[in-house]
């Protein structure tokens, strides 16, 4: 008799283990299916039926009805960075909504709120997450590696109804409170000057370009795994030649 009240004793005390330990398995099982879902959402191969790459660009403009914040599409040549571009009235926003316009913690690439939608400042930031797997603005850590940046030289930008060049040429890594990387109020050619040497001086690399007078630049930034503060920041030129279809991946 008292073996069997000792078994059942262990028995019960097993069961409420098992109990204790059950609501962190399902509770890991749902954050690894969360996860997933988070990097799923974030994929750029969800809106490359909506990628501008005709000269009708119907399904482009489907994604607009969809959501009329919707005005470009940014693409970095031979990386994953091929995304939908938004602008609404503050930087906060697209931090954590999807293109849609659904709730997403991998959030959308955005323009900064100061910026004009025909890139016609001098100084363009888009902005997007660091993410693992390739996801919106992963890939530019990789520029970190001089092979990288020095391979990685071009991408496309598209507003306006049309396709235009990007030549990068700079790499840094700044505070996200840095008053020139960050100042989309610059102007003329003396800015230009001071930003261009700014940039130089404060880059893990940069390549030299024949910079003419009134420039149009444009800044992919993201948070590093670093500091909390820090962003990887890459820095190109637009150029004023159109991009056709051959350029569209």
């Amino acid at each position: 008799m008292e073996n069997r009240i000792i078994r059942f004793a262990d028995h019960f005390v097993n069961f409420l283990i098992i109990l204790c330990f059950l609501p962190l398995l399902l509770f890991g099982i749902y954050a690894v299916w969360d996860s997933e879902q988070i990097y799923k959402q974030a994929d750029s191969t969800v809106y490359e039926t909506y990628k501008p790459a005709s000269e009708d660009n119907l399904s482009f403009e489907e994604l607009k009805k969809i959501n009329p914040e919707v005005f470009g599409w940014l693409q970095v040549d031979q990386t994953h960075i091929d995304y939908p571009i938004l602008q609404s009235e503050d930087n906060s926003k697209y931090v954590n909504t999807d293109v849609k316009g659904a709730f997403s913690l991998s959030g959308s690439i955005f323009l900064d709120c100061k910026n004009s939608r025909d890139f016609s400042d001098m100084n363009n930031i888009l902005y997007g997450h660091q993410m693992e797997k390739h996801k919106m603005f992963g890939d530019l850590k990789n520029f970190l590696e001089k092979s990288y940046f020095d391979t990685h030289t071009s991408g496309s930008v598209y507003y306006e109804s049309q396709w235009h060049g990007i030549e990068f040429f700079a790499l840094l890594c700044v505070d996200a409170y840095d008053d020139v990387v960050y100042n989309t109020g610059l102007k003329g050619n003396d800015d230009q000057e001071v930003y261009l040497s700014y940039v130089k001086s404060h880059a893990s690399y940069f390549r030299e370009l024949d910079f003419q007078a009134n420039e149009h630049f444009i800044a992919l930034s993201t948070c590093s795994n670093v500091n909390t503060n820090e962003r990887y920041v890459l820095i190109g030129r637009i150029t004023e030649r159109s991009v056709g279809k051959a350029a569209v991946q």
